[in-house]
């Protein structure tokens, strides 16, 4: 008998109806930036169609990612001054405190509203943590500045709270501060396996980076994964609700490996390179954009995540229909 399996690939409908991987709307986080002192939003030259908003802007973004059946929105502020702590970041005041409560007031429980949980926006140094008398980062005494950031990114109203400094035990200081607080629901989504990573490129210009050196000595260095398990086996055992690999697509043995390793849930986050280089690929007419994108989304639920956030959400739900 000859075998044919190219029965099942012979029309759209068979392929659907036996399609093992599927990327669904509600599977897909969007990621938005806002920008302290904006009166309009700010095109970012590095990422087509991706902006700094306005406040007012960002919240009807948080609209449209509800209307379109979206997961949630992870917010990023980007504030005008910056300090040598980051105070700004756990400020009521601060930018993305503001951004927080205001998009929470218009989506209330219906669109998960998560909040970026680091340092490296609000310093002028732009490292994740504050620097100890030798100008390293200090991991114990950037810790209880987590701590603060999350109960103000709490308070603020965000219902997923998202550390991605990757210092050591920052999942713990900030489930116990939270709990402690009242806050016993806030969701953590720990990036447990951030590399360090040269796709990160394009999220220095949108977030208006200050940053001198580089972050490897708190990053995932990219040549290793069991480390990384590590990190992932460590912040569940912390108090980790979701856990997070970052970069995506370079880093797919990773979401692979941590989906079969853990029994939290897994996401993503397809990065700002990744998705530059779609889109440069695309202007210059070498490949299709929809095509590419959907199939990038595809091979990163295929390895095994849950939740993927990227900069193609309000896009790919109107694409996926």
């Amino acid at each position: 008998m000859i075998e044919r399996p190219r029965r099942l690939r012979q029309s759209a409908v068979m392929r659907a109806m036996v399609a093992e991987t599927r990327v669904r709307p509600s599977q897909l986080v969007l990621p938005v930036f806002v920008a302290e002192g904006a009166s309009e939003p700010r095109p970012i030259t590095s990422m087509p169609g991706v902006v700094q908003h306005t406040v007012a802007s960002v919240v009807e973004q948080a609209r449209r990612a509800l209307e379109a059946g979206l997961a949630g929105i992870m917010l990023f502020g980007v504030p005008e001054t910056k300090d040598a702590h980051g105070s700004g970041a756990s400020e009521p005041g601060g930018i993305l405190n503001v951004a927080l409560r205001e998009v929470r007031d218009k989506v209330g429980d219906d669109l998960l509203v998560m909040a970026d949980t680091c340092l490296d926006e609000f310093t002028d140094h732009g490292h994740c943590g504050v620097l100890d008398a030798r100008g390293r980062v200090d991991n114990d005494a950037t810790l209880g500045v987590y701590a603060e950031v999350a109960l103000a990114q709490a308070r603020a109203g965000a219902h997923v709270v998202g550390p991605s400094g990757m210092m050591d035990g920052q999942v713990r200081v900030i489930r116990e501060a939270l709990d402690a607080d009242g806050f016993e629901e806030v969701v953590i989504l720990a990036y447990a396996a951030k590399y360090a990573s040269a796709f990160y490129g394009p999220f220095r210009e949108a977030v208006q980076s200050s940053l001198r050196g580089d972050r490897r000595t708190y990053q995932q260095d990219p040549a290793n994964i069991r480390e990384a398990l590590r990190e992932i086996d460590l912040d569940v055992a912390q108090g980790a609700d979701l856990v997070m690999v970052k970069p995506a697509m370079s880093y797919l043995d990773v979401v692979a490996a941590a989906a079969e390793r853990t029994s939290v849930p897994v996401a993503a986050y397809q990065v700002s390179g990744e998705y530059a280089m779609i889109e440069a690929a695309a202007a210059q007419g070498w490949i299709d954009r929809q095509g590419a994108a959907i199939e990038a989304l595809v091979s990163i639920r295929r390895a095994g995540a849950q939740v993927i956030l990227t900069y193609y959400a309000l896009d790919a739900a109107q694409w996926l229909g």
